[in-house]
């Protein structure tokens, strides 16, 4: 019997996507694993919360993309997704807010097609042209590209994907690209905005990334009703099937070494050995609990690093409905690139901010009171930037008035009946966020595949990271894939 095949004791520190996906990988190839999480529920950023109004706020994503990837999840323990939760499609999938007008995406491909010929004459056969080529970008990217451990570039020398090289607009940037189809502003806005989740500017995002689009626009926006938190369920219910144990409120404030390898990790005060630890935490804090020595990268790295935004985000009760607001709603009235200036070069509060309102209980009852909205606002943020409760307030009221112009509504902050706001000092706190970073390290050229932090520490080799700060990068489906290459790496370890 090979050493590879020998069970093994597995620790995961985290319940966040990636944990989630590389607890029930590596249970399912046999081993014991148990993951260790901080917090009372499982799903780091994902998690949820009810008041006592009513109110059922999803604490993180809310943007169900690439459904067919979290269906593989499923797919490869033998169930579904509609095993778990119900998942519908939305339409309008959201809606666009400029300064003169306001577009809305519909469900159908041929309706968006419809729409962008109607604002740009050509431009009709010009997304046809642009989706087609998002469509093969997806379909190698997402299958073969991220799906590699990349530790060396020779991964990628299969002939599919060095025969693809040109067609994946790897060194092209993903602003040009899109100028390329595009005349109209209001069509390069909603063709470069789902960039943004990736954490950094359309001019330094490779095109590669227009799989996003294709991932969003053509195959759909979806709500899983119940909220997002019903993902994180499910994986937590297929990770449990596969023998996974839970232990919440366990944080791990050491991973301990010897002869370079991890012998134990330490929570509250006692140590529980294991054969390897998979760390879906912070990467930057989860090498604070090991010595300076042993740890794959130092301060100066981190700090040279281009990261993903921090945010700020309000949970909002209201009472009484907003008739005219849709469940995802994009506030673009200002110029991105002033926006996204504040967060990466001069790192500021903006002071023409763009942001992201998503109300929920207009696709799912169970989310609200009878009669109420729950309403979940999100404004990009320099990570690192400082905040305060008078400059959250500031910024609320400007949101606030903008949802007002836009629905036709008054008075909406008096109809409040819950109330909260979440921010980078909130990220730092609740999950070691290095600069309270909200989704991540950017993914910039500079930072693609083997150029981000490597899943396994170089000095340790029973230590293993998975998550956004690693490969393939942020976004709740690269976390899910992130996991299962860990998992997959896990279990090539030979043990002793």
């Amino acid at each position: 019997m090979s050493t590879e095949n020998i069970k093994k004791r597995i620790a995961v520190i985290g319940s966040g996507f990636s944990g989630l996906s590389a607890a029930a990988y590596a249970a399912k190839s046999g081993n014991e694993v148990h993951v260790f999480e901080k917090h009372h529920q499982p799903g780091g950023r994902a998690r949820q919360f009810k008041t006592e109004e009513g109110y059922v706020f999803d604490m993180g994503p809310s943007w169900y993309w690439m459904h067919d990837i979290m269906e593989g999840f499923f797919q490869d323990f033998g169930v579904e997704a509609d095993d778990f939760f119900k998942l519908v499609s939305l339409d309008p999938q959201f809606e666009m807010v400029f300064s003169e007008e306001k577009i809305a995406i519909p469900q159908k491909n041929d309706e968006i097609r419809e729409l962008f010929e109607k604002t740009e004459p050509g431009a009709g056969r010009q997304y046809d042209r642009f989706m087609q080529s998002a469509q093969y970008k997806y379909e190698v990217g997402m299958r073969d590209f991220v799906t590699k451990p990349c530790y060396s570039w020779l991964e990628f020398a299969s002939l599919k994907i060095a025969a693809s090289a040109v067609k994946l607009d790897l060194l092209s940037n993903f602003r040009k690209y899109v100028s390329g189809y595009f005349s109209d502003p209001k069509l390069r806005s909603l063709m470069e905005f789902p960039v943004i989740f990736l954490g950094a500017s359309p001019q330094n995002i490779p095109a590669l990334y227009s799989l996003m689009n294709y991932g969003g626009y053509v195959l759909g926006t979806k709500y899983p009703m119940g909220g997002f938190y019903q993902l994180v369920l499910a994986m937590k219910k297929v990770a449990e099937q596969q023998g996974v144990i839970f232990h919440f409120n366990h944080d791990v404030r050491k991973i301990n070494t010897d002869n370079g390898k991890v012998t134990s990790i330490t929570i509250d005060g006692k140590d529980h050995e294991f054969d390897a630890v998979i760390a879906s935490s912070d990467y930057q804090h989860t090498e604070t609990l090991i010595p300076k020595s042993l740890r794959n990268y130092n301060n100066a790295y981190w700090e040279s690093r281009t990261l993903a935004p921090s945010c700020l985000i309000y949970y909002l009760g209201v009472k009484g409905k907003i008739p005219h607001l849709k469940h995802h709603t994009l506030f673009f009235e200002n110029e991105l690139d002033d926006h996204i200036d504040c967060i990466y070069k001069n790192k500021k509060w903006p002071s023409k901010p763009l942001f992201y309102a998503c109300c929920p209980s207009k696709t799912d009852p169970d989310v609200a009171p009878d009669g109420c909205e729950n309403l979940f606002l999100l404004l990009p943020l320099a990570p690192g930037i400082h905040d305060d409760e008078a400059t959250r307030e500031k910024y609320l009221t400007e949101m606030i008035g903008r949802i007002e112009k836009h629905t036709g509504e008054a008075d909406l902050i008096s109809r409040f009946e819950y109330k909260r706001s979440y921010c980078v000092s909130d990220f730092i706190s609740d999950y070691n966020a290095y600069q309270g970073n909200a989704y991540g390290l950017s993914n910039t050229l500079s930072q693609t595949a083997v150029l981000k932090p490597t899943i396994r520490n170089k000095k340790i080799k029973n230590l293993f990271y998975t998550g956004q700060l690693t490969v393939p990068g942020p976004g709740v489906p690269p976390s899910v894939i992130s996991g299962k290459i860990v998992a997959a790496e896990v279990s090539k370890l030979k043990i002793k």
